[in-house]
């Protein structure tokens, strides 16, 4: 049985600055942003459609602020609406963690709309390109909540080999809940939408098999976290985080049936 590490939060201080590990996972995740797009736009398609190393930048810049305003006012009103309306000033702590992806999802939607709208892209084309460059981003962020001893799993059974104990939490073994959607929600979905994207696709599609994908997953993955709360559908009980992935799923469906129906496909400006 393994023991959290419980590593120090803080990577390193420089003076008064205190630079912590969740926030260098948030670099870590737009720089391999920056690295995958520019070999993304190597691809002959995406070449084709006119996409250049300009756009990344740009996009990174509107990206940032989806992802940061998004995923906190997610995390404000999908999960813990009351304390932060008790706290307010706890909305702007970043720094401690508590970013929800699926807020991050509809705040870089918004964000690539309002890019789009600038530069005469449509949105769904910009989805398209962006969508492989996520899940590495993602996994980045759920090794920051490893780090920062968040998210820990449901209990699981001593003989499981790298069932944990996470001191933060009592001293039953759990499962390493974050590591488990770092390696499914993020690597697995990466390696999946990388190569079904390296051949052209229908508009639509790759930001299809993106949404399905990872509300298959995380709905997968949630089974083994311990949930921010509950909810009960028909007698059926899930957790917050696979409620919020269901309209994912269903999104993800919708994508892929209209771009294979009546396939079109993305055309330079």
């Amino acid at each position: 049985m393994l023991i959290h590490p419980m590593p120090d939060p803080i990577a390193f201080s420089l003076g008064p600055l205190h630079v912590r590990w969740y926030g260098l996972m948030y670099l870590l995740a737009f720089v391999q942003f920056i690295w995958v797009g520019r070999i993304r736009i190597k691809q002959p398609h995406i070449a084709a459609a006119g996409w250049k190393k300009e756009d990344l930048d740009d996009m990174l810049f509107y990206g940032v602020l989806g992802v940061v305003i998004g995923g906190r006012l997610g995390q404000v009103f999908f999960y813990d609406p009351s304390f932060y309306f008790h706290n307010p000033s706890q909305i702007i702590a970043v720094w401690n963690g508590g970013m929800s992806f699926h807020g991050g999802f509809l705040g870089v939607l918004l964000a690539m709309a309002w890019w789009g709208r600038k530069k005469g892209r449509k949105v769904m084309d910009i989805m398209d390109f962006i969508a492989p460059m996520v899940p590495l981003g993602y996994a980045a962020g759920r090794l920051g909540n490893f780090i920062n001893a968040e998210l820990p799993g449901r209990i699981a059974d001593a003989s499981l080999p790298w069932a944990m104990i996470w001191p933060n939490v009592d001293n039953l073994p759990r499962h390493p809940s974050p590591i488990y959607q770092m390696l499914v929600d993020g690597i697995l979905l990466f390696i999946i939408l990388w190569l079904f994207s390296r051949k052209p696709r229908p508009r639509m599609a790759v930001a299809g098999m993106f949404s399905l994908l990872y509300g298959c997953a995380r709905f997968f993955t949630e089974y083994f976290r311990i949930p921010d709360y509950n909810v009960t559908f028909g007698g059926i009980t899930i957790s917050a985080g696979q409620m919020l992935s269901i309209p994912m799923v269903i999104l993800g469906i919708i994508l892929l049936v209209m771009a294979y129906r009546t396939p079109r496909y993305a055309t330079s400006q």
